[in-house]
Parts: structure tokens; sequence; C-alpha cells
């Protein structure tokens, strides 16, 4: 389902995938399936969105953001892709930012560019991430720190 007040211009939309109202999304971006993209979302061109992803209101990926499956994105998660922005000054190419499986990101966080988020971490609401989190650790904090490993319960 897409939003008639959505502007979807990508073809590259994975089957059972939800794009709310109000987003854009460009025409080279690939979301996968059973996705549900929430309002006021913009994705960028090159982007990669995996299967069963959620990404609430808010949020902008931006070139060179990889988001595998099964990844919680929340609202107003901030992204960036260029480390030094000046004003109509852009790099050779955009840093890549990897969100690998299973991780969720909490409200209000903000990923700077070229990062890495490991499978299954977790980010806590308003944390600035600026550097690598490694597989199954909960970070949280400005700047993010390492607080503990998940349990199989959490």
């Amino acid at each position: 389902m897409i939003h008639k007040l959505s502007d979807v211009q990508s073809k590259n939309i994975g089957k059972d995938t939800n794009i709310w109202q109000f987003c854009v999304v460009l025409p080279d971006a690939k979301i996968g399936e059973n996705c549900n993209i929430c309002a006021n979302v913009f994705i960028e061109n090159d982007v990669v969105i995996g299967n069963n992803v959620t990404i609430k209101c808010g949020v902008q990926l931006w070139n060179g953001v990889t988001v595998e499956d099964n990844v919680f994105i929340g609202p107003n998660v901030t992204f960036t892709n260029d480390l030094y922005p000046r004003s109509k000054q852009y790099p050779e190419k955009f840093a890549k930012t990897i969100i690998k499986q299973g991780a969720s990101i909490g409200a209000n966080a903000t990923i700077l560019g070229g990062i890495t988020i490991g499978e299954n971490a977790m980010i806590g609401a308003g944390s600035v991430v600026t550097k690598d989190v490694p597989a199954d650790e909960v970070w949280f904090g400005n700047p993010a720190r390492f607080v503990r490993k998940i349990s199989k319960n959490c």
C-alpha cells in the first residue's frame, strides 16, 4: 500500500510494504518486502532497505545508507552522510552507513556517516553514535558508549 499523499518514484518496492502519507522515495531507492515506512520519511536514491523493516515518522535516509532485514528505526532518527558539510560543496562520494540485521535505533538518535551498527545491537533514544557499534550490544549517550551485552531476552 502506497498512500496517495506520498511521492514514491521508485519501482523497487517489495510486496506487502506500506508507505504512508507525506513520504518521498526517490527513483533508485530499493525497499524490501513487508516494510512499514511511516509518515514524513524521506528516502534518497542510493539507499537500500531490507525486508521486515520499520521506519517511524520523521526519518531521512540519505545516499549511502543500507538498512538490513528486521531493523527498527525509531521516530526522528537522524542519519548523516557527509562529515564535513558545506553549502553547495559535495564530497566525491558519500560515507556508507550500514545498519545490520535485527538492530534497533531509538527515537531521536543521530548516526554519523560511515558507521556500522552490528547485528541485533540497540541504540538508546537520543544517542549520538560516532563510531561502529558491535553486534549484540546496547549503546547510549552522547557520545554513545557501550552499556552492556544483549541477553536472549533483550
